[in-house]
């Protein structure tokens, strides 16, 4: 890559990682069966990124995200940076390789079903084990919220995050590739 390269892919990724930023702050929305659980579009640039330039951007950008949203902006500190960084890594991890390889459509809607799943399967697992090292929370009252609330609500913010990243992409990254 030349220096002219790196400048412009930098900066978009930057350019990225602040719009994350801003929708976390501008939009949150309490999922009603478990108020502490709050959907936010700030993975979407995420998913913009990984499809963009790959999964090692788009995890980098996810560990970048998670400690300006859980350190400076407020969020749930490191807790809120574990869990972030455990659900959206994998998602740009799996999607950003299934994605990769074939940039079509059929395969951008396979790299976000899948991406979806591992990550509400990640926060299954993460919430079972990771919650009750942080809240106290007792492992069975977490895994009596894994079927009616867990399991929904990240199918629910994943596939609303994946669709609008499915209708946008395309329409922005004529922008993002350019000067590269």
């Amino acid at each position: 890559m030349n220096q002219k390269m790196n400048t412009a892919k930098l900066t978009k990724l930057a350019l990225l990682t602040a719009i994350s930023c801003v929708l976390m702050l501008l939009i949150r929305i309490q999922f009603p069966p478990a108020p502490f659980l709050v959907y936010d579009p700030a993975d979407i640039p995420i998913y913009i990124t990984t499809f963009a330039f790959g999964p090692v951007s788009g995890l980098v950008i996810t560990v970048v995200v998670s400690f300006i949203q859980a350190f400076i902006l407020g969020g749930d500190g490191i807790y809120g940076f574990v869990m972030h960084v455990l659900a959206t890594g994998l998602f740009a991890v799996i999607a950003g390789n299934l994605y990769r390889h074939k940039k079509s459509k059929k395969e951008a809607i396979i790299a976000l079903v899948v991406g979806v799943l591992a990550m509400t399967a990640m926060m299954c697992v993460a919430n079972y084990f990771v919650t009750p090292m942080f809240m106290g929370t007792p492992r069975a009252a977490v895994a009596a919220m894994l079927v009616p609330v867990i399991i929904p609500f990240n199918l629910l913010k994943g596939s609303v995050n994946a669709l609008i990243t499915f209708l946008i992409y395309k329409r922005i990254s004529p922008f993002l590739h350019r000067g590269m």
